[in-house]
């Protein structure tokens, strides 16, 4: 009988434990090694490789920014604080932290209203003006004094907005989004990950759990080697010889319908920034020279539809006033390594050249 009760009251403390998990939805992820016993990631934690990356994608954004360095940096009254906003170009896919925008600017000592700069990169893979929304609401709790945020057409379709699984597994944060700044998000979205109530007590998130305990151990051994992806001695270049296809995404020509495209998370970003100076910058790319290059200028884009989206970011800077940069060709074709829009560590020099003038007269 004594037996019978224990397990009763055992098992009535875990269907209140569970009971008050799902009424008060704990932040799991505040709770963090990072910035105390170990050191912070130089980004934002992504890996598909763990064993020998040391490193995870999890969609705890908590856990995440938990895990950077700009959440232990006290910032101090001489420092000019930059936020990189962006995709997989932007965290440097490939690159060692410190031949990414982000670490090359900051070993340039370059200074800005009197005050020294430090760059903190915020850049995640994956394409998608909402899913850098989503960071960027997150980010500017740290007191930026400057967001640049590097994108491209790519992340402009509305089909790729809820596909970036850190955005789909996010709902809630965006809704949130939606009623502050006015983020047009379709709640019933079939993208979102669909929750239940047992998806939200203490066994229904055991592998959200899991994966912020798993980001700690990993980050004994990141700590130890430096290592936070996998650098293989051989890749698949960046494609040269195109497909003689017109096509983008759902776009035929020879009109970019723009009431498809994201307009809107780029001025929820303007929002959100407030009273931050923001510089949005169309981030280079590999222009071919290969097989139908007159039709293309790479894997992504069909030459049709990148002209007008270059004229369209034109077009609504000046209608809206933003600080936008045009960078499509500021980095030569021969410094791209796997991807279309993925720099070699000389590419990321030629970038950092074009983009310090920007940050050093951001108080003029």
């Amino acid at each position: 009988m004594k037996t019978l009760n224990i397990i009763l009251k055992g098992l009535s403390l875990f269907i209140i434990l569970n009971i008050l998990f799902v009424i008060l939805q704990p932040g799991i992820g505040q709770v963090s090694a990072y910035n105390y016993i170990l050191p912070g990631r130089e980004r934002l934690p992504f890996g598909e490789n763990s064993a020998k990356a040391y490193n995870l994608s999890l969609f705890d954004l908590d856990a995440m920014f938990a895990s950077h360095e700009i959440n232990g940096a006290q910032k101090s009254a001489d420092e000019f604080r930059v936020i990189l906003i962006g995709d997989s170009s932007v965290w440097g896919t490939l690159l060692k932290p410190e031949e990414t925008l982000a670490g090359q600017l900051n070993s340039s000592n370059i200074t800005a209203c009197g005050k020294n700069v430090r760059v903190y990169n915020l850049g995640y893979p994956t394409i998608s003006l909402t899913k850098d929304v989503l960071l960027l609401s997150r980010g500017m709790k740290y007191q930026p004094d400057l967001v640049l945020w590097l994108t491209t057409l790519e992340a402009f379709p509305l089909e790729k907005q809820v596909a970036s699984p850190l955005v789909a597994n996010n709902k809630d944060s965006l809704l949130r989004l939606a009623g502050s700044f006015g983020l047009r998000v379709d709640p019933n979205d079939p993208a979102f990950a669909t929750q239940n109530i047992w998806d939200r007590t203490l066994i229904g998130r055991q592998r959200a759990l899991a994966d912020v305990f798993r980001l700690q151990l990993y980050g004994v051994m990141w700590a130890a080697t430096g290592i936070d992806q996998v650098y293989p001695s051989d890749y698949s270049k960046a494609q040269i010889d195109l497909d003689a296809d017109q096509k983008f995404h759902s776009f035929e020509p020879p009109v970019l319908d723009e009431s498809s495209l994201a307009m809107n998370a780029l001025e929820t970003g303007i929002k959100v920034a407030g009273s931050t100076p923001i510089v949005i910058v169309n981030e280079p790319m590999l222009i071919s020279n290969g097989k139908n290059s007159d039709i293309r200028y790479n894997f992504f884009y069909p030459r049709w539809a990148y002209d007008q989206y270059r004229a369209l970011m034109t077009e609504q800077s000046l209608n809206h006033h933003w600080t936008y940069v045009d960078l499509w060709d500021a980095v030569s074709a021969n410094e791209f390594t796997n991807s279309a829009i993925h720099l070699t560590p000389l590419g990321e020099t030629q970038l950092a050249e074009k983009i310090t003038p920007i940050v050093t007269a951001a108080c003029k």
